[in-house]
């Protein structure tokens, strides 16, 4: 394993996904730990992708947690799904995690909402009364976190949650994970949580793996940081944990 520090952002970079799945379920579990030794009840936001996989089932098996103690959200969700559509957020998360566990509560982003803004109002208030405690989530091959795409990525929005268009590399994205088997089937708008809503939480874990997340791993840790690379603002917070493998971490293993 290999550790790189870049302003308040540690990196750490692992020969497998496997390790580097297993490291980064490891300190989820040790911040929600740490969040329930000193407060009642933990609020947690969880990334929806397969990118989250092994951070996800190595969760799980940690010990120690009081799971009726973690109320859980997640960042974002297509407008347009049906309810049952196995690529929502919603229902990714409620087979690798959500159905798994016995939360306090599950909080869902209708994906079916008739009334979009009436939604952000009321994923917002949901978010208000629960202020963020643990983010774990993960970054795009644009360098998007949760569906702030550089074009509409705004480090000082005012929104705690809003309704955005997907460019076409975050939804090329999503045909690279396996979600959907063509471009035209990927929605085009969705609603996301933005990124002073998930900065605002007291601890980060972002879990990175794969080659196709090179560019942008790179450009996190390396680039300036703003708005055309979302992830770089992670650089800014003061308790957070980049987790890699060789192939996402490469171009600063070749640094």
């Amino acid at each position: 394993m290999k550790k790189i520090t870049k302003d308040l952002l540690a990196v750490e970079i692992y020969d497998t996904r496997a390790k580097m799945g297993k490291a980064a379920g490891a300190l989820a579990a040790k911040r929600i730990k740490e969040i329930l030794a000193v407060k009642e009840e933990a609020n947690v936001i969880f990334a929806a992708a397969p990118s989250q996989n092994e951070m996800l089932a190595a969760l799980i098996e940690a010990d120690g947690i009081d799971w009726g103690r973690v109320n859980a959200f997640h960042m974002d969700e297509y407008i347009g799904l049906s309810a049952d559509a196995p690529q929502g957020f919603g229902n990714f998360l409620k087979d690798a995690i959500f159905g798994k566990l016995p939360f306090k509560s599950v909080n869902y982003i209708n994906c079916e909402a008739k009334d979009v803004d009436g939604e952000c109002e009321r994923y917002t208030a949901l978010l208000k009364a629960n202020p963020v405690d643990v983010v774990l989530l993960g970054i795009g091959e644009n360098g998007h976190i949760a569906f702030n795409d550089p074009h509409v990525a705004d480090f000082n929005d005012p929104a705690t949650v809003k309704a955005v268009e997907l460019d076409e590399v975050c939804r090329q994205q999503q045909v690279n994970d396996g979600c959907f088997k063509t471009l035209s089937e990927v929605p085009k708008y969705a609603l996301t949580l933005t990124i002073p809503t998930l900065v605002s939480a007291k601890h980060l874990v972002c879990t990175v793996p794969a080659a196709t997340k090179a560019w942008a791993v790179g450009r996190t840790v390396n680039g300036e940081i703003n708005e055309e690379c979302p992830a770089t603002i992670m650089r800014k917070h003061n308790s957070v944990v980049m987790f890699c493998d060789s192939d996402s971490g490469r171009e600063l293993l070749q640094r």
